[in-house]
């Protein structure tokens, strides 16, 4: 099986009681999505959910099966070769059930009964079937294209599986996601990691919302992708409407979604990474603990399942690719989302001030970006304290590299805000220090540009310890997994509340909080908007002639729109070298493949260098599902050799 499948549902249009029109229905469907590893229909749609107590007649049911099971040797001969899961009411055990039929390679591989039938309100379906749970017997005898009989294996315990074992389905029906435990579940703890759901949901009020809800959250819960086709406007009759409301999901996120198709009937598609739901599984460790409780599921092999008439690389290029993962998308969510994240920063530095019986903050004000937002959050924890905004002692220490304009929009925020401002020039300490060193002053190397990191920190340090304060680190994620930043410089403070924070949501966040808090506080969003607009730069090699910045780190190290996405790709998602610049190329087809690989080289390289920072990290607060706290999210040795990581990436076009 490819790492990725193309997965699809489907709301064919249906007949009532007609077993032979619907399936040339499903057939046509099938016909026009050959591209599709799975086609999941709709419950009963065979026949018709609707059918009532035409279920009791048993030429209905005979020939459900036979229309299936024709079905079933049709779907290759119209180039369909991948599995086709179709519901149908299946008499045995001198029962009847309402079952998933697992179709491929022109036979039915299985047939899955629903085990919980819902017969409440509307629903009555306990008067015509039995619960799997009924059953007798795990096979049933079925007659093959020629005649003979075959043993069809039956059950709610059936896993299908693709060859390498990397492709596990099982089914649900309808009312089996609506119970407290869903079968899903179980099924996903034996090992499945996509769930169809052929279901016959009628519409009421809200219900759609609800049932997306469920089929999401459920994906979410499973870690598994999930295909749930619910039947089309042609079952709605006598007091119920359907709506054909289809669904894939994956992993907590809709993917694809249609309802109230044109027509009556409709597909979607989707394609499905499963890679990436395996390196989700084995990064929970809760997940496989009830493995021991289980009962015993039969695995059912098919040689060609999770096989696609479609390119590996053309389903690779289907896949969705947001090229900024940080980053929310849409003004709603980022508004929503940025106050959330706000307030977390927000309360994690007032716990600490609370905790260590301390009521005031130190803050180095660079102008730059960093710095800007930890000296909200700073403003933000002392309103949260009840504390007056002077309580913030805002710093701002210029030298060889400060521009005017940087130097300028860092006493503005600082005072807009109505904080403590303080202006301590470094240049002549630095100059100090390095006579002192025997250092030339005119020689701009690591040591020329870490002494006045370190000398700013000091002065940070020696201000806390001055005023009774606690020094606010401004370090952000990006920076930490680069380790762009200066061993006990920048590196360290008493707190850090960007440490969680990539460079792509920093300045997302910047700009909400120009947006939210500028039309209430004179000149803050203008000055924050500057502050946007300036270039990167640590400031740190002397400007020009003209007094401009000279030094910007994004011309050093590559953009962090990249880095933030390889970080991502890396760290949340566990993909290897190979595939993070695959899938930054298809997410940033116009940067040049070359640029892509120089960059992710880069990224690579700091990642695994620079560890030994990421080691002895300050406290700070965590914000989203990527962090490199070596007390919580991420523990690495700081000899690992990236080496083989880097060489992966080389043979790459």
């Amino acid at each position: 099986m490819k790492e990725y499948i193309k997965a699809g549902a489907a709301t064919p249009r249906v007949q009532i009681g007609a077993p032979a029109k619907n399936a040339a229905a499903i057939l046509e469907l099938a016909a026009r999505h050959t591209d599709c590893a799975v086609l999941v229909f709709p419950e009963l749609c065979i026949t018709g959910y609707t059918c009532a107590d035409l279920f009791g007649q048993s030429w209905l049911l005979e020939q459900a099966l036979a229309e299936t099971m024709a079905l079933a040797a049709r779907l290759p001969q119209v180039g369909f070769t991948g599995l086709a899961v179709v519901g149908l009411p299946v008499a045995a055990d001198n029962q009847l059930f309402n079952c998933a039929a697992f179709l491929q390679g022109g036979k039915i591989l299985a047939l899955c009964p629903k085990r919980h039938l819902p017969n409440y309100h509307e629903f009555y379906e306990r008067r015509w079937f039995a619960p799997a749970q009924a059953r007798r017997s795990d096979s049933l005898a079925l007659p093959d294209a020629a005649g003979n009989l075959v043993e069809v294996p039956f059950g709610e315990d059936i896993l299908a599986c693709s060859p390498d074992g990397r492709l596990v389905i099982a089914a649900e029906l309808c009312e089996d996601l609506w119970a407290p435990a869903p079968p899903s579940g179980f099924a996903c703890l034996a090992g499945a990691n996509l769930i169809v759901n052929p279901s016959a949901s009628n519409e009421t009020i809200s219900k759609q919302d609800y049932r997306r809800d469920l089929v999401r959250m459920q994906s979410g819960r499973c870690v598994c992708g999930y295909i749930y086709a619910s039947a089309g406007q042609d079952e709605s009759t006598t007091d119920l409407v359907f709506s054909g409301h289809d669904l894939i999901c994956a992993n907590g996120a809709v993917l694809a979604e249609n309802i109230y198709p044109d027509q009556n009937e409709g597909v979607i598609t989707a394609v499905l990474d499963m890679q990436l739901l395996a390196n989700e599984r084995r990064g929970l460790n809760s997940y496989m603990s009830e493995q021991n409780t289980l009962p015993g599921w039969r695995k059912v092999v098919s040689p060609t399942l999770g096989a696609s008439t479609a390119p590996a690389e053309e389903l690779a290029r289907q896949m969705p690719v947001d090229p900024m993962p940080f980053v929310p998308s849409g003004e709603e969510e980022i508004g929503r989302r940025c106050a959330e994240i706000a307030r977390i920063q927000a309360t994690g530095l007032a716990q600490r001030l609370r905790k260590t019986g301390m009521d005031k903050l130190v803050i180095g004000i660079s102008g730059g970006l960093d710095s800007t937002l930890a000296f909200l959050v700073a403003a933000d924890a002392c309103k949260l304290l009840g504390l007056p905004a002077d309580h913030v002692l805002g710093v701002t220490m210029p030298c060889v590299g400060t521009t005017s304009r940087t130097r300028s929009n860092a006493e503005t925020l600082v005072r807009a805000l109505g904080a403590d401002f303080r202006e301590i020039d470094i240049k002549a300490a630095c100059v100090q220090h390095l006579r002192d060193l025997g250092h030339a002053e005119d020689v701009y190397d690591v040591a020329f540009e870490n002494t006045q990191a370190r000398e700013r920190t000091q002065i940070l340090m020696d201000l806390a310890n001055m005023n009774g304060a606690l020094v606010v680190g401004t370090g952000d994620l990006s920076e930490l997994a680069l380790g762009w930043c200066t061993y006990n410089g920048d590196h360290m403070s008493m707190y850090g509340v960007n440490g969680s924070i990539p460079k792509t949501l920093v300045k997302t966040l910047v700009k909400w909080h120009a947006d939210t808090k500028g039309e209430t506080v004179p000149g803050l969003r203008e000055v924050l908007y500057d502050i946007l607009d300036t270039p990167i730069s640590p400031e740190l090699l002397p400007v020009s002639d003209i007094g401009e910045m000279q030094q910007k780190t994004e011309d050093t190290i590559g953009k962090y729109d990249l880095h933030d996405f390889f970080l991502y790709q890396m760290v949340r998602r566990g993909f290897a070298p190979a595939k993070v610049y695959r899938l930054a190329c298809q997410a940033w087809p116009e940067v040049s493949p070359a640029y892509i690989r120089t960059t992710l080289q880069t990224f690579y390289r700091r990642f695994f260098t620079q560890q030994f920072k990421r080691s002895c990290l300050p406290d700070g607060v965590k914000v989203g599902s990527v962090a490199l706290s070596p007390r919580g999210d991420w523990r690495m040795p700081s000899d690992a050799d990236g080496s083989e990581f880097l060489a992966a990436i080389d043979g790459e076009e």
